[in-house]
């Protein structure tokens, strides 16, 4: 996100939506551009790069016949706290995902935590590292995923 006419949090925080709308839209390549330059920690505990992504959600993701995989990411309780001298910045958020699907009932499939860092490139924020490992409940996820979850209770 530019800086300029939001501040940093602003701008940060719509990364974080950014990337669930992306998500939901099924739009794969979008949402793996926002983590290009990044470094992602995923649920096996093995970290990727960012621009990797696409592949891995590619595969391990349902999509279905309308181009998405039928759900909702809602992303709240983001903590962003910014040091704007060193262009970097951190955020702490919660994640819940719902989903429906013509044999699954609209509800909760899934809910964790995203700990993310950003730094500021050209007056530009962008994620640094994603940490996915933090899934906390995992519901029926038989409908979205096509690969078994991991979960850890903290």
């Amino acid at each position: 996100m530019k800086v300029g006419a939001m501040n940093s949090v602003t701008a940060i925080t719509n990364l974080l939506h950014i990337y669930a709308e992306r998500i939901d839209a099924g739009d794969f390549a979008g949402a793996a551009a926002l983590f290009a330059k990044a470094r992602v920690k995923l649920a096996d505990g093995h970290e990727i790069a960012g621009g990797a992504l696409v592949d891995q959600w590619r595969e391990w993701v349902r999509v279905y016949p309308c181009g998405t995989p039928r759900t909702r990411h809602l992303v709240s309780n983001a903590i962003v706290e910014v040091d704007e001298a060193a262009g970097t910045a951190t955020s702490r958020s919660c994640y819940t995902v719902f989903q429906q699907t013509e044999v699954l009932p609209l509800q909760a499939i899934c809910a964790g935590r995203y700990h993310d860092s950003f730094v500021r490139e050209a007056g530009v924020w962008r994620f640094d590292t994603r940490d996915y490992s933090l899934i906390d409940f995992v519901g029926d996820v038989s409908q979205h995923l096509k690969l078994p979850v991991p979960t850890q209770a903290n």
